[in-house]
């Protein structure tokens, strides 16, 4: 029973995310709509399995920064140089996650791009 209820807060956590954070909305729209770019092109299995790992990848390092930093907010609603810095290296890993996963995308779809004009 402690494992369903688990999966219920974790399930929870989720739907927070999307009703709350602007962030993860943009991130998870982007995500559906290169779904669709998957579609129309016809991905292979293993592009697939690299697309729906990045996607996981970004969205829960966006989960991961969300969290760190209401708890922050939490520990310390005054401006603190300590907390700032946390975040901003929450938030990078984030930036790195989604530069790369761009990078993935260009290296699946272009080629595709490419031959359609």
């Amino acid at each position: 029973m402690r494992v369903i209820k688990s999966f219920g807060w974790a399930f929870n956590g989720l739907k927070d995310c999307i009703l709350h954070e602007k962030n993860f909305r943009i991130q998870y729209i982007l995500a559906l709509l290169v779904v669709i770019a998957g579609i129309f092109f016809s991905l292979s299995p293993t592009e697939w399995m690299i697309i729906l790992l990045s996607f996981a990848m970004v969205l829960s390092f966006e989960i991961i920064n969300s969290a760190i930093e209401k708890l922050c907010d939490l520990v310390s609603p005054d401006f603190n140089l300590t907390i700032k810095k946390v975040k901003d290296m929450s938030a990078s890993a984030v930036l790195l996650s989604a530069i790369i996963s761009f990078i993935i995308g260009c290296i699946i779809f272009l080629p595709k791009i490419v031959v359609l004009l």
